[in-house]
């Protein structure tokens, strides 16, 4: 570790507590107004907690108790720790979608860190959004920061059968609909799924990217497999609260971590691990919050390379809690050792090669040798066609590969609403070779680019047995989900991208291997559509999601803030 150890008035908060004027006597006034004693705070590192607690955000339901192991540690290591409550963004019960409210969490992690007297930041959060949104604001705000996830719950088990949180919720819901299990078995499995605090316990977002920030280093070494409701979970958020201390004295900030290689290293353990189609966007938000250069071409030359290793749903047939006892992130990492940039710093002061020394994997089912891949199939495919100039993606791997190669007609929903209102209408003209095509479901169109991709099967199909089918949208699908959904199709139809111009009948040509998705429809043809095709009003007009309309980017961009990309620490504030 680094062995320099900055000056005491070199820290952000003694500019509040130890200045001799009456702001500085305002400052220890009020905050010995809270009971504390003014040896308690004086002349010492100020470490904010970040907390994403909150009673509607089951997966954090554990948080309050994590952000007093960090305070014990934060205490006994000479440090003053406050909490800082921040928004929480529980996947299932936010609505109309988290996806709107992470550029506002990045916001205020960033606010927060800089409107008061703090040093360093530790990172609570996990659930699906928390994870970049946290990380965005503290790369901006560039001081000394680690991040302590959730991690995820314990398997679920239900009639002798393994049980994912969002896949089989998504299978067996498909199952009530096709009359294969009874009202009162969908009622029982309520109760059977989730049964422990934390994240999903698929490899769903939440687990994909706190994979990935563990893999890039901002987290301590295989943090981001504890089960939350393991001991050692809280043994792991108290050694956060000690490390910080450290990174405080040394002066490590995000800044010196982040770099291209941290950022490719976590696009590598993204693929093997067979991750969510959404850390595409949010891999991307980050970069560009570094100022580190990543495209979606970028991704797809790396899931070229890198196989799916991790054997868990919706790609495989594991869990979480299997994962870890498997040997975790450090068993995966050793195996890409040789794909990896192991000398990229992380949050330890050492390298990524001595942070993994030593792991060991102890199930070669769970984490594959590089070898013996769980499919054929890569994590994620980055199309490109006259459908999706600036990129579209498909995970491969939880897809039939069968319709890897497809043309079909397009049945077009022009909301989410319409999808709702036809999708089972007996007089729907569908087969299962059409292309079912949702658009006005991105960063604008929607807004918020909510998770609607998984377009459900009609039931006349799921009746004749049909479980997947081409699936096209501007929208997002959650990472346990699963199927041949081309998702994140750019630009977004509510700006005039192409699929604002797919009617009825059209048809569309997908080839997953030649990275293609083309609408078979000449050039002018679909000039003269362009020429009647009007903007539509946006659905809000006041308020935070207005906000986010204006300034909300394209999902190849990364759907952050233009006002907000590239750019770090905007200056210290005026202590008046």
């Amino acid at each position: 570790m680094n062995s320099t150890h900055r000056p005491l008035d070199s820290l952000r908060s003694q500019r509040w507590y130890d200045s001799q004027d009456m702001r500085g006597f305002a400052h220890r006034q009020r905050t010995q107004q809270m009971g504390l004693r003014r040896e308690e705070f004086m002349h010492k590192p100020v470490v904010g907690i970040i907390n994403t607690w909150s009673e509607l955000s089951p997966c954090h339901a554990h948080l309050r108790n994590r952000a007093e192991a960090v305070k014990r540690a934060v205490w006994t290591a000479g440090g003053f720790p406050v909490e800082l409550p921040a928004m929480s963004l529980g996947e299932v019960l936010v609505k109309p979608t988290t996806m709107l409210y992470r550029n506002f969490l990045a916001m205020e992690t960033e606010e927060l860190l800089r409107s008061h007297p703090i040093d360093g930041a530790v990172l609570l959060g996990g659930c699906d959004k928390t994870s970049p949104g946290l990380l965005m604001g503290a790369i901006s705000m560039n001081i000394p920061a680690i991040f302590c996830p959730a991690g995820p719950m314990l398997n679920g088990k239900w009639k002798g059968k393994t049980l994912g949180a969002g896949t089989h919720t998504r299978k067996y819901w498909d199952e009530l609909r096709s009359g294969n299990i009874t009202q009162e078995e969908w009622v029982d499995l309520e109760s059977r799924m989730t049964r422990s605090n934390g994240t999903c316990n698929t490899m769903g977002t939440a687990s994909t990217m706190t994979s990935i920030v563990d893999a890039m280093g901002l987290t301590l070494p295989g943090a981001s497999s504890l089960p939350a409701a393991d001991s050692a979970h809280t043994r792991m958020a108290s050694a956060c609260g000690s490390r910080i201390i450290e990174m405080i004295w040394e002066d490590l900030k995000p800044s010196d971590i982040l770099t291209r290689d941290s950022f490719l290293n976590g696009a590598r353990t993204y693929m093997a691990l067979g991750g969510s189609t959404n850390a595409a966007v949010h891999l991307i938000a980050l970069a560009r919050r570094a100022n580190v250069e990543l495209t979606l071409d970028d991704l797809d030359a790396v899931a070229r390379e890198i196989p799916v290793l991790s054997n868990i749903f919706p790609s495989g047939e594991y869990l979480m809690e299997d994962f870890y006892y498997a040997g975790g992130l450090g068993a995966l990492l050793q195996r890409l050792k040789s794909k990896l940039a192991l000398n990229a710093r992380t949050v330890t002061g050492r390298t990524l090669e001595e942070d993994i020394a030593g792991a060991e994997c102890y199930n070669d089912d769970v984490i594959r040798p590089f070898d013996k891949p769980i499919c054929a199939g890569a994590a994620l495919a980055v199309l490109k066609g006259n459908l999706a100039p600036n990129g579209a993606v498909i995970k491969h791997s939880a897809a039939d590969p069968k319709l890897a190669r497809h043309r079909g007609k397009a049945i077009v929903f022009d909301n989410h609403q319409d999808l709702v209102d036809r999708i089972d209408d007996p007089a729907l003209e569908v087969t299962a070779d059409s292309v079912l095509v949702l658009r006005n479901a991105g960063p604008k169109g929607a807004p918020g680019m909510p998770e609607w991709g998984a377009l459900p099967i009609p039931r006349k199909l799921l009746a004749q047995g049909v479980r997947d089918m081409l699936r096209i949208s501007d929208a997002r699908m959650s990472g346990t989900h699963y199927g041949t959904c081309v998702l994140h199709v750019a630009p977004e139809s509510a700006v005039g991208g192409p699929l604002a111009l797919v009617r009825d009948g059209d048809e569309i040509e997908l080839d997953v291997d030649a990275r293609r998705l083309q609408l078979c429809v000449s050039d002018d043809e679909l000039a003269r559509r362009r020429a009647d095709w009007q903007a539509p009003s946006p659905r809000i007009d006041r308020g935070y999601t207005a906000i986010f309309q204006e300034h909300v980017t394209q999902a190849d961009q990364g759907c952050d803030f233009d006002i907000l990309q590239n750019g770090q620490n905007q200056g210290e504030p005026q202590i008046f």
